[in-house]
């Protein structure tokens, strides 16, 4: 039975490697060589580690070329750019279509804990958390790929910029609130409005942090 369940070697080398670009432990721009990986994680065969590899360069997060190898993708202000995009056109959505399947008792938790912010531990991982339940009812499975790709690359973003001015947390918290008061009052057009304006300012804010790091790009 245990090993039913045990993930595939090409699932398993797939969520290692992931894991390790999300959390820059392999930086963006850098070089990997399939050999050692295959070794880090126990001298498996080269099939399930580039079949992880392949899924990987789909989802935007390692480069292929050609004669040189493999390179973690790296973001520049167009990809911030993008991810903002995205999350302005999926957020807002999912909360004046799908918002009210979310469930109240969570709503009402988070409510709480913004109005009570020595409760919370680490505030991105908080904020990356609200945003998560914001769009967890959202069941169009072709803007949930495109929001779970983003996603990855804005948790990157935060790691790479040091979080460097990225959550002012009293706006924040106050700009979270507006959404929550709207959901829990039943009105998801103005709950929808209320995260549209959070993310433009937080869209700002991601680009004054790009200009200042000079992540580069065109």
């Amino acid at each position: 039975m245990e090993e039913l369940t045990k993930p595939s070697l090409k699932l398993q080398a797939y969520q290692y490697l992931k894991a390790k670009i999300l959390s820059c432990e392999y930086a963006p721009n850098e070089f990997l060589n399939e050999q050692k990986l295959c070794e880090e994680m126990g001298n498996i065969s080269r099939t399930p580690m580039r079949d992880a590899l392949g899924r990987l360069e789909q989802e935007g997060l390692i480069t292929i070329l050609p004669k040189k190898g493999l390179m973690v993708s790296g973001i520049t202000d167009e990809d911030v750019r993008s991810i903002y995009e995205v999350r302005l056109l999926v957020e807002p959505y999912a909360l004046r279509k799908y918002g009210a399947l979310l469930p109240r008792k969570e709503l009402l938790e988070y409510a709480d804990l913004m109005h009570n912010p020595d409760k919370i531990g680490d505030f991105c991982e908080a904020d990356d958390a609200f945003h998560s339940l914001m769009v967890s009812t959202l069941n169009n499975k072709y803007l949930r790929i495109a929001y779970d790709r983003i996603s990855g690359q804005s948790t990157r973003f935060r790691i790479i910029t040091g979080r460097v001015g990225m959550i002012m947390q009293e706006n924040t918290l106050e700009e979270h609130l507006a959404v929550l008061d709207a959901a829990l009052a039943g009105d998801w057009e103005k709950a929808a409005s209320a995260m549209d304006y959070h993310l433009q300012i937080a869209q700002d804010k991601a680009e004054e942090v790009i200009r200042r790091m000079h992540l580069g790009g065109q």
